[in-house]
């Protein structure tokens, strides 16, 4: 399931549909994201996708994670348009017979969401509106994918 919302969502919520959903697996594997305050300086961040675009890139990352991995079950939500500091931004939950497919899964989907998905973010603080990229690190971490 793949959810791309401008409404805030309950994370809690969503997370116990998914594990009922998904009862014959062994393991469950969850992130959940959400807006830094960053000791003050942001008041909002504001997502925007390219809507059918993003939504086919994640799909096709979930259909890459589903060849690689045994799952059981997927479950990507990720928020659109303004969030307030500690607001959910993104919840992705994969399952799996096995605790390591659950993991490995959920680290791939996350990597794709930092650096690959279509959204443009832009934090409004202290020192204005500026538009976020992803850091070095997060292209360093979606890179070991290429060799595992």
């Amino acid at each position: 399931m793949i959810k791309i919302i401008d409404t805030p969502f309950n994370p809690v919520i969503e997370l116990e549909a998914f594990t009922k959903a998904n009862s014959d697996a062994g393991a469950i594997t969850s992130f959940l994201g959400q807006v830094r305050g960053e000791a003050g300086s942001v008041h909002e961040l504001y997502l925007e996708q390219y809507p059918g675009v993003t939504k086919a890139g994640i799909q096709d990352a979930v259909t890459k994670a589903n060849a690689r991995w045994t799952l059981t079950g997927v479950m990507v939500i990720h928020r659109t348009g303004a969030m307030g500091v500690g607001e959910p931004i993104v919840l992705v939950a994969t399952a799996a017979i096995h605790r390591r497919d659950a993991f490995l899964s959920c680290d791939y989907l996350m990597d794709y969401l930092k650096t690959e998905a279509v959204f443009w973010k832009r934090q409004t603080g202290a020192h204005g509106n500026k538009w976020i990229e992803p850091r070095a690190e997060d292209y360093k971490d979606s890179d070991r994918w290429d060799t595992l």
